[in-house]
């Protein structure tokens, strides 16, 4: 088996940010035809029981942290491209952001959908909306719990472009089925 064979049974394609020299760049795109892009995503937030009810009960001192969490995660996704150096520049048709208290597990949980018409996905812009409400609820909290931990970013839907879908339980159920140990 040749070394590309080998990549590709490992999952692993080629690199689209390394030029011949093997320097950075960011990928033309200007080829690519346009079609309606969305991506899913989310993430949690641990924290305190003590904690979460505060914010249910807005006892928070800096303010409505869900709130502030929703603005903060929408101006993370519009400012992805200014943060992450290979991501292209997108118009985000729509971001929205939900939250959603899990008690018995002590935690937030933050969901992203952006969406967009493009050449490009929006996976990165979901990703961030998401990590930027976490650290905002960070933020906010962090003088009455400093044992918050933001976990389980992930990417859990995408639609649009030439790889179409992607479905994050699928691929994971497939991934768990295909292991052979």
């Amino acid at each position: 088996m040749n070394d590309k064979n080998k990549k590709e049974a490992q999952g692993v394609g080629e690199f689209t940010h390394i030029n011949d020299k093997g320097y950075a760049r960011m990928v033309d795109v200007s080829e690519k035809e346009e079609s309606v892009r969305e991506a899913i995503a989310r993430g949690s937030v641990y924290m305190k029981r003590e904690t979460l009810k505060a914010i249910a009960e807005g006892r928070i001192k800096k303010g409505d942290v869900l709130s502030v969490a929703q603005v903060g995660g929408i101006m993370g996704a519009k400012s992805t491209s200014d943060i992450i150096p290979m991501c292209h520049n997108v118009n985000i048709y729509g971001a929205d952001i939900e939250f959603q208290a899990d008690l018995e597990n002590s935690k937030l949980d933050i969901e992203a959908v952006v969406k967009t018409v493009g050449v490009t996905g929006v996976e990165m812009e979901a990703l961030t909306a998401v990590s930027v409400a976490a650290l905002t609820i960070y933020d906010m909290c962090k003088a009455i719990d400093k044992f918050m931990v933001i976990s389980d970013i992930h990417l859990v839907h995408k639609r649009g472009g030439k790889s179409g879908e992607f479905n994050f339980s699928e691929k994971l159920n497939e991934s768990i089925n295909n292991t052979k140990c």
